[in-house]
This record gives structure tokens, C-alpha cells and sequence, in this order.
């Protein structure tokens, strides 16, 4: 599996930026596709960055029990 180019609390971040500014212009900004953000905002839908901190936090918990 490859690596991803942005974590998923950079994704978050440019998904708040999108939210406040067109998506085009985001999109051209960060070097992604338009459709890139439309894909992360339907994974990400209303979670923080916090809540993608904690999320990781759990999962690496869980892995280790």
C-alpha cells in the first residue's frame, strides 16, 4: 500500500479552508483535484481535526490490546 501524500489531519485542514473559499481554488492551491476534495469531504463529512487525533489515538490502543 502506498503512502498517502496528506494525513488525514492535513485532508481535515483543507476541507475547513474549502468550506470558506471555492473548491477550484482550494483544490489548485494544495495540488489536488477538485474531485479529491469531494471524495474526502464525503469520508470526513463533520469530524475535527481533533476528532482525527483521537481517532488515531484509538485505533493504535486498540491494535496494541
Amino acid at each position: 500500500m502506498t503512502k498517502a501524500r496528506f494525513s488525514e489531519e492535513q485532508m481535515v485542514k483543507i476541507l475547513r479552508e474549502a468550506d470558506d473559499s471555492p473548491v477550484a481554488a482550494v483544490a489548485k492551491k494544495q495540488g489536488v483535484c477538485d474531485q479529491t476534495i469531494y471524495l474526502w469531504r464525503r469520508r470526513f463529512e463533520q469530524i475535527e481535526t481533533m476528532d482525527v487525533r483521537r481517532l488515531k489515538a484509538l485505533q493504535i490502543e486498540y491494535a496494541r490490546l
